[in-house]
């Protein structure tokens, strides 16, 4: 865990908007991919980064929709650098393809996109669908685009996690609930935790090559990722941290901490570490829903995790 004294901090808050923390950050000349960039806080994200100069990839699943979106990102920034290709993360060849046809340098990767608590679903290697999604698709997409991140100097991956991390860490015995009952939250809480371990390894492994990787929590958001999510699962949630009502953000706000983490100078030549609401989290304490578990930074397991999935794709 990093030590208190070392913590980075900022003068933004839960409350900063993306392009309060972009402001005044020049982009020009920087390639950016937004995954899940047509949906929620993808399209605020992208927005950001457009706005800020850069030219920005949506990588999505539904290419209309990234249309769609890409248009309406130009017409709000002015920008003629917003374009769109095709990612599903869930299939392999997907990305293979992704990573196949990309050319030039990277400058940031945001691995965005992702699916919570869906039903139980099963990739066709057999991987459950959300480690498959949030954790395995990403991690072969951000290893495929690594000589495009190291072409850059200086490159950023960001690693959109969750609070929900605190639900689990990667249960290296039984990923994919073989042989436990299948659990919606406990699925997507160890993606989220693979999320925070991945940033820790990828740094470790890919600092020399001038790449840092962050994990962050985004916030509270209404957004199509919550497709899955009834009101019913949100009482059990707001029961289970005290009763206490949660603190919708808007998705301006809620993509502060990515485009903060993609972008800010405090971050230069810093990776392997978890931000919440625009700061690095704390320790998180027992019975909260703040903060970063430290199993999650833990590098035993970050380490553990990344030969796992480098033997799970390759199987």
């Amino acid at each position: 865990m990093t030590s208190i004294t070392s913590r980075i901090t900022t003068p933004f808050t839960a409350e900063s908007t993306a392009a309060e923390v972009v402001d005044g950050i020049d982009l020009t000349g920087r390639r950016v991919v937004v995954t899940g960039g047509a949906s929620g806080i993808g399209v605020e994200t992208a927005k950001a980064l457009a706005g800020a100069g850069a030219e920005v990839t949506l990588a999505v699943r539904d290419a209309e929709a990234g249309r769609r979106t890409a248009e309406e990102i130009a017409a709000a920034t002015g920008s003629k650098q917003v374009l769109v290709a095709r990612l599903d993360l869930a299939d392999q060849a997907s990305v293979a393809a992704f990573t196949a046809a990309w050319d030039g340098p990277l400058d940031i990767l945001v691995n965005n996109a992702g699916v919570m608590a869906s039903p139980e679903t099963r990739t066709p290697e057999g991987w459950e669908l959300q480690f498959a999604t949030n954790h395995l698709g990403h991690f072969a997409l951000a290893t495929g685009l690594h000589g495009a991140l190291a072409a850059a100097g200086g490159a950023r991956v960001v690693s959109v996690s969750s609070s929900a991390h605190l639900r689990s860490p990667v249960v290296f015995d039984d990923i994919h609930f073989r042989e436990r009952a299948y659990e919606p939250w406990l699925a997507y809480g160890q993606s989220k935790t693979a999320n925070v371990l991945f940033a820790v390894e990828a740094t470790r492994r890919w600092a020399g090559d001038g790449i840092t990787v962050n994990a962050l929590m985004p916030g509270a958001i209404r957004t199509n990722l919550q497709r899955h999510v009834t009101d019913e699962d949100l009482e059990r949630m707001r029961a289970a941290s005290g009763g206490t009502s949660f603190a919708w953000k808007t998705p301006e706000q809620g993509a502060a901490t990515s485009v903060l983490v993609a972008t800010s100078p405090l971050l230069d030549g810093v990776g392997g570490r978890y931000f919440e609401d625009c700061n690095e989290a704390e320790e998180n304490q027992p019975g909260t829903r703040r903060g970063v578990a430290p199993y999650a930074l833990d590098p035993e397991a970050a380490a553990l995790l990344w030969h796992v999935s480098v033997d799970t794709l390759a199987s």
